[in-house]
């Protein structure tokens, strides 16, 4: 009897956990991410996708949010697990609507994140497709802080390449792309003149000004990296890097 009690318990919680419309669904997940509860939320977004597949918000935030767990993770195969994960998120996305901006972002970012991993031949294959969907973001909406900070961060790696991988690239793309520091900088301003909390923007932004020699400029932006609130659980990791650099560099 007890069995049998319990087993209708469950079916009835079940049965009203699939009920709830997804706007209930999703305001949970984001209450979740909100909290910096990350994984949990993580989860929660992909159950929806379970029931919702087409759900293009959800799909757009599984992926967003694969890239953001995988930094945080302590060996190079987690962090690829991950990344790979959100490039899967994010062609669904894509599937759903081509042309929606942070679909086309998160699958530049996903991108991005791989590509930290790798190095000669194999990053620089993921150079092009890194550009051509963050500049598909802003082309459906400009003010993208997300993409205009990948592409910030597109620059700053282009410029960044050794002379092997250079040469790789002019041998893929028949050149090289127009990268600078300069223009790394002006998509880093953008991104943080509409959001102006964004703290992985400030760090990137201070190893521009490193390269550039502009050493006073880069300390500046890392204590002002150290000062921001906490958006995300990866922010400890960002703020982490700039106290770092902030005792190599002084």
């Amino acid at each position: 009897m007890l069995k049998h009690f319990v087993l209708s318990l469950c079916i009835s919680v079940c049965i009203q956990t699939l009920a709830q419309p997804v706007e209930e669904l999703v305001k949970h997940a984001d209450a979740l991410e909100k909290q910096m509860k990350e994984p949990e939320a993580y989860a929660k977004f992909k159950e929806i996708v379970k029931q919702h597949p087409q759900h293009l918000y959800t799909l757009i935030k599984c992926s967003e949010l694969a890239s953001r767990i995988g930094r945080m993770q302590n060996t190079k195969e987690k962090q690829a697990d991950f990344y790979k994960a959100a490039k899967i998120y994010a062609e669904r996305a894509l599937k759903v609507n081509p042309k929606d901006s942070d679909a086309n972002m998160v699958m530049s970012l996903a991108y991005g994140r791989m590509a930290l991993l790798l190095s000669g031949k194999e990053k620089i294959q993921y150079v092009r497709d890194i550009k051509i969907y963050a500049e598909r973001a802003l082309a459906s909406n400009p003010k993208n802080f997300k993409a205009l900070h990948v592409m910030g961060k597109w620059h700053y790696e282009v410029s960044s390449l050794n002379a092997m991988e250079k040469g790789a690239l002019k041998v893929f793309y028949g050149g090289l792309p127009k990268a600078t520091y300069d223009s790394s900088l002006y998509f880093y301003q953008r991104a943080g003149a509409l959001s102006p909390g964004f703290v992985l923007n400030y760090l990137e932004m201070a190893k521009v000004y490193y390269k550039q020699k502009n050493k006073s400029k880069a300390i500046e932006l890392l204590k002002q990296t150290l000062k921001l609130q906490d958006a995300t659980s990866e922010d400890a990791l960002v703020k982490k890097e700039a106290g770092e650099l902030l005792k190599e560099w002084n």
